[in-house]
């Protein structure tokens, strides 16, 4: 447990190193139990959310070693099948052991994700793709038990959203099953690519990754690589919005502009100015911002429903009105509450916040609902007069890299405690 002791009202300035992406490491780090030899992933990010997939490789039977940002991992050797209820608990993003597990060992005994409470978020579409493939899947309160008896075959596929976790499950049951997968209205996100040039570089068949059809040709095998995880556009998107709230300017290296062109869109029109070169990104806030008038989320090229909460932070203060349309998940707009105690003026009418941009917010004492909200309400206290404290800070220690002392080094008054 821990929490942030903030006090408001000073400028970000400076210079950050956006670290690697949380949501492609993920993967990568469950792809490796695929793999034969050893696995360097390089620009893994330090969080919790990666020591637990670690610990899950672990405890199923992989060498796993972690210095200075790469982690080696071989699972040369016997491989389980079994992932302990505490690490499958711990995270969503732990259903991406289905496809891999599915893959190596012919069977799978995990329990349902956990995560983020962001409302429901069923896993059907995962299942119903191993299912295509060969696999017998049984579930039982909760409990999962796949079955590839006869292997897995390669079939199309149609999913009926661009689900990344559904997309990436898939490839990853795919890249030595027999025959070919086709994946139809498969997600197109940045780290969706990066798993793919994993594999890719391991020996797997892919092509069309970033694109709505994706092609895996499956292999008889494949090797161990080293890969370099990408930046992490969402760090980068908080960063951003933190630096516009509090009227300041940061320029941000290690950093893929086009991942996050939606973001420094809206930050522009809310008036912010950017200069925007191959590897980095400048932006500074010139005043009081401005109402971006409606922000919808949407799947990748769209504006990513991991930014929303920060956006909305920065958004509390500015003239004018904003709305923002939640397309994604039904249950991510647990930080208004929050935002409403520090002075802020947000109207819930269903999928739909208005933001009425208010003169000041005032520093106020908050828990942390979940990672993105969390990080909003960080944000939020950074551009308020007063202190605020912070509690539950874990959630975001699950997806930002040192985010107190990132902040601190761009000029924030924010001290960590941990209880």
């Amino acid at each position: 447990m821990g929490r942030y002791i903030v006090n408001g009202g000073r400028r970000l300035f400076g210079t950050a190193r956006v670290q690697g992406s949380k949501n492609a490491a993920l993967p990568i780090l469950a792809a490796s139990v695929l793999c034969g030899g050893e696995s360097v992933i390089d620009n893994c990010p330090d969080i919790s959310d990666a020591a637990n997939t670690v610990d899950i490789l672990r405890t199923l039977g992989a060498r796993v070693e972690v210095s200075g940002g790469s982690v080696t991992v071989d699972a040369e050797g016997d491989i389980g099948s079994a992932v302990p209820p505490r690490l499958m608990e711990a995270m969503r993003s732990s259903v991406i052991f289905l496809g891999a597990l599915a893959a190596r060992t012919g069977e799978a005994d995990v329990v349902c994700p956990g995560g983020c409470e962001l409302g429901p978020r069923p896993i059907d579409m995962h299942i119903d793709a191993l299912k295509r493939m060969g696999c017998e899947i049984t579930e039982e309160r909760g409990h999962l038990r796949l079955s590839a008896r006869h292997g897995l075959s390669g079939c199309e596929i149609e999913l009926p959203y661009p689900s990344v976790g559904a997309s990436e499950n898939i490839i990853l049951a795919a890249v030595e099953a027999k025959g070919e997968t086709v994946i139809k209205n498969a997600a197109r996100e940045p780290e969706i690519c990066d798993l793919a040039d994993y594999l890719k570089a391991a020996g797997a068949d892919i092509e069309g990754a970033g694109s709505g059809t994706v092609y895996i040709r499956g292999v008889s095998s494949l090797k161990g690589p080293r890969h370099r995880i990408m930046p992490d556009r969402i760090a980068a998107a908080t960063l951003l919005c933190a630096a516009a709230a509090t009227g300041g300017e940061i320029m941000l290296k290690d950093v893929r502009p086009d991942d996050i062109r939606s973001v420094t869109g809206l930050l522009e029109r809310a008036g912010c100015v950017t200069d925007i070169k191959e590897n980095s990104v400048r932006l500074a806030s010139c005043g009081r911002l401005r109402g971006a008038g409606l922000v919808e989320t949407a799947p990748y090229p769209g504006f990513p429903t991991d930014a929303q909460a920060v956006l909305m932070a920065a958004l509390c203060t500015a003239e004018g009105e904003s709305v923002i349309r939640e397309t994604v998940f039904c249950g991510r707009f647990r930080h208004v509450d929050a935002l409403r105690r520090m002075g802020a003026d947000i109207e819930i009418s269903g999928d739909r916040a208005t933001v009425r941009g208010v003169g000041r917010l005032c520093g106020a004492r908050m828990r942390c609902p979940d990672l993105r909200a969390g990080a909003a309400l960080c944000i939020a206290a950074l551009a308020a007069d007063g202190q605020s404290i912070i509690e539950d800070t874990y959630h975001i220690d699950r997806g930002y890299e040192s985010f107190a002392g990132e902040l601190a080094a761009l000029g924030a008054d924010i001290k960590e405690e941990r209880t």
